[in-house]
Parts: structure tokens; C-alpha cells; sequence
């Protein structure tokens, strides 16, 4: 259902290796994997799930007065030596992520994210 725009996003972005939708939970809704060997975007979606799910605890506290009103978290990107993360919330339960070699287009991905998250949405409320 999801693979089409998870494949349209990986392919045009240059320098994508996979994206997946998944639940805060750490289950994944779909995955797209380019070919490469020992790639699995399941393991980093879970293992990421953990950490968005503590970063939007911290943004809600920070939401509560007297505090600095920051808003929910709309986008994380994790950058590490051998990939980029880039990963946007779908709605309070869900997120997009898209891995990039360290070479991708970092802010193409980000634009494609955006451009393609509300139809996600839309169809993860049928």
C-alpha cells in the first residue's frame, strides 16, 4: 500500500538506501530497501523508535508552562558517520524515515518527506 511512496522518495532523492513507516512502537507499517547487502531498515527504525519516542516526551514537558512552548517534534535527523537519518512524524503514533549515505541529498530528502508525508497520512486514517 505504502511501497510506492516509500520507492518514489528513496529513488529520486539520490544517495537513498531505504526508507520505512513504523510505530512508535517499533513495528513496521512498510519498508523499501534498495540493493544492498546486509541492509536491514527495520533494525535502525526500532532501534531509532526508542529514541524519537523519548525526544517527543521532552517536547511535551517543554510544552507545559512555565516552560519555553517548543511545539511537537515534526522532524529528526540523525547523522552518523556511514548514514544520514531523516525521519519526519506522521502523527503522534507514527513516522517516516528515510536512510542516506553520507554523499545522499540531505535536503531533497527533507523536501520529499514533506511533499509526501500528508498523503501517508491519509492513507494510514483508512
Amino acid at each position: 500500500m505504502f511501497t510506492e511512496h516509500l520507492k518514489k522518495i528513496v529513488d529520486r532523492v539520490g544517495g537513498g538506501v531505504g526508507a520505512v513507516i513504523m510505530g512508535l512502537d517499533g513495528i513496521a507499517v512498510e519498508t523499501y530497501v534498495r540493493e544492498r547487502d546486509g541492509f536491514d531498515i527495520n533494525i535502525i527504525g526500532m532501534e531509532f523508535s526508542f529514541i524519537l519516542g523519548q525526544v517527543k516526551k521532552a517536547a511535551k514537558i517543554l510544552h507545559a508552562p512555565p516552560s519555553i512552548e517548543i511545539g511537537a517534534v515534526e522532524e529528526a535527523v540523525i547523522k552518523a558517520e556511514q548514514l544520514t537519518l531523516v525521519i519526519r512524524m506522521l502523527n503522534d503514533d507514527y513516522f517516516l524515515a528515510v536512510a542516506l549515505m553520507p554523499s545522499g541529498n540531505f535536503g531533497k530528502c527533507r523536501f520529499l518527506l514533506r511533499l509526501t508525508a500528508p498523503q501517508i497520512i491519509s492513507e494510514l486514517g483508512r
